[in-house]
């Protein structure tokens, strides 16, 4: 149907209604605010169908009259509705979804819609859907496998037979417990700042402890006289793995937020545990039914199957988390960015080469980056260096330095040390990795003893450098997302220096 864009002559400004007519009238309605109702009108085919309304006092409109159509339409989680002025009263049309054509895809997308909302937060980044997919089958497999061993360690101890010691059972139940909170504790003290600055390594690691613990778990029917221990070390494991979960979970969660809805996205991730640990459930009472006798081929079987889709499902998962915190890793992937292709990546940019390296298999670069404090025990200052050191004033609030470590292999290799000062803030850690970034890329690139030589050269070369980009840096990096207020540090890199003027 043509729309025709008309203007009534008595109103003393132009509106942007699209007044849809069929046959031209010569007389006006004039709404009267006693009478107006809602109704709601379904739409079968198209907007070609008759709108009539009924007025509070049973009487219609001039059938004369097409709607004029409102400009705003009002979405919900179902359908899409317009508001439509019939001279007399204010109609809402359905417009989409609910009351298409066909009855059967108003079904279904009515139905995936209310499934959605009781799984999926509103205002979610838009890999979220990604990491709730490779979550499902991490959780599936990871509950089935729960299940399996536990009921492998109840036919260790002794549960269903006749000679079996209940208090005996028990005493090593509370035992293994015992031990493996107290572990817990431990762990958790221990690496709690490795929860934000290395979250995926770690996360992933007790992931892979946690599956461990599964098959030990698994082996206490072969083994029984060996239960306690056996269950004291996959209990241990467990609560590591356990505590790591707890302290990376609102991180991850936070890093899919865009409204600030954490405690949302929070429930949402309960709600969706809960229901695909069931299917585990499920899953496992379908291995049992399969097997006849389930201790016999399952360590050969299905725990390796199950334990793979776990551990795939988990490092997936953690590819489509996508945290905008700096750590010293996640900067120097931005800087090194930044120096060799002049942008600031975005944050899935770096989560995809952040995740790769779980366990320190990727190769090792030359000039690695070290923040922290001298160690005269572990490490040499060339004499090169010394004079950067000596020369450090009350205005700097960091000093690039070269220093000398032995390797695994006790093989002297040089490294570039950046040294923070007390009292320094997250634009001076930037600035200072940054021209540590420019002197490891001037080194690399001539690899000649000469450029030791030339080692005070390139410090000021590059620290000119840093002055001339640290303000443009900064500034796309807000616009890409990251949070530069702050860098989170390892315990390692916390250490600062004082400047003391004699």
């Amino acid at each position: 149907m043509p729309l025709s864009l008309q203007k009534p002559t008595n109103l003393p400004r132009p509106i942007s209604w699209n007044l849809l007519r069929t046959h031209p009238t010569t007389k006006q309605s004039i709404p009267s605010f006693k009478n107006l109702i809602f109704k709601r009108v379904k739409v079968f085919s198209s907007l070609r169908t008759s709108l009539d309304c009924v007025s509070s006092d049973g009487g219609g409109v001039e059938k004369g009259l097409q709607p004029i159509r409102l400009p705003f339409v009002v979405r919900s989680s179902t359908k899409v509705t317009r508001f439509f002025w019939n001279g007399g009263c204010l109609e809402m049309v359905v417009v989409d979804g609910g009351s298409g054509s066909d009855d059967e895809d108003g079904l279904v997308r009515v139905v995936g819609s209310v499934v959605r909302d009781f799984f999926i937060p509103r205002d979610v980044s838009e890999n979220y859907m990604e990491y709730v997919k490779w979550k499902l089958i991490h959780r599936v497999f990871s509950s089935a496998l729960q299940v399996l061993a536990t009921q492998a360690m109840f036919t260790a101890i002794g549960v269903g037979y006749s000679s079996s010691l209940p208090s005996a059972a028990a005493l090593n139940w509370v035992l293994k417990d015992g031990l493996g909170r107290l572990s817990r504790c431990i762990y958790t003290a221990s690496l709690a700042s490795a929860f934000d600055t290395n979250l995926k390594r770690v996360r992933f690691a007790t992931s892979v402890l946690f599956v461990g613990s599964i098959g030990l778990e698994l082996l206490t029917p072969s083994f029984p006289r060996l239960f306690l221990l056996l269950a004291t070390i996959a209990n241990i494991a467990k609560q590591i793995s356990l505590a790591c979960y707890l302290a990376t979970r609102s991180a991850v969660h936070q890093s899919f937020a865009k409204a600030d809805n954490l405690g949302e996205i929070s429930a949402k991730a309960q709600i969706q545990t809960v229901c695909f640990d069931i299917l585990g459930l499920m899953l496992a009472a379908l291995v049992n039914m399969w097997l006849a006798r389930p201790q016999t081929g399952l360590h050969f079987f299905v725990y390796p199957f199950f334990a793979s889709m776990d551990l795939f499902g988990i490092y997936q998962g953690l590819k489509h988390v996508h945290l905008q915190t700096l750590t010293k890793d996640r900067l120097e992937i931005i800087l090194s960015t930044w120096i060799e292709n002049g942008y600031v990546p975005s944050p899935a940019e770096v989560s995809e080469k952040e995740v790769i390296d779980f366990f320190g298999v990727k190769g090792k670069s030359l000039w690695p980056i070290r923040i922290g404090c001298i160690n005269p025990k572990d490490q040499i200052i060339p004499n090169l260096s010394m004079k950067t050191i000596q020369s450090i004033t009350d205005e700097d609030y960091y000093f690039v330095c070269m220093e000398i470590f032995k390797g695994i292999r006790r093989t002297e290799q040089h490294r570039i040390l950046l040294s923070i000062r007390e009292g320094a803030e997250a634009v001076h850690i930037i600035m200072g990795l940054l021209q540590a970034c420019y002197i490891k890329r001037a080194l690399v690139n001539n690899a000649s003893n000469s450029s030791l030589e030339d080692w005070p050269v390139i410090v000021e070369d590059c620290k000119r450098c840093a002055e001339r980009d640290i303000g443009n840096l900064i500034e796309q990096m807000v616009g890409m997302g990251w949070v530069v207020k702050n860098i989170l540090l390892s315990k390692q890199e916390q250490g600062r220096y004082s400047f003391v003027c004699e």
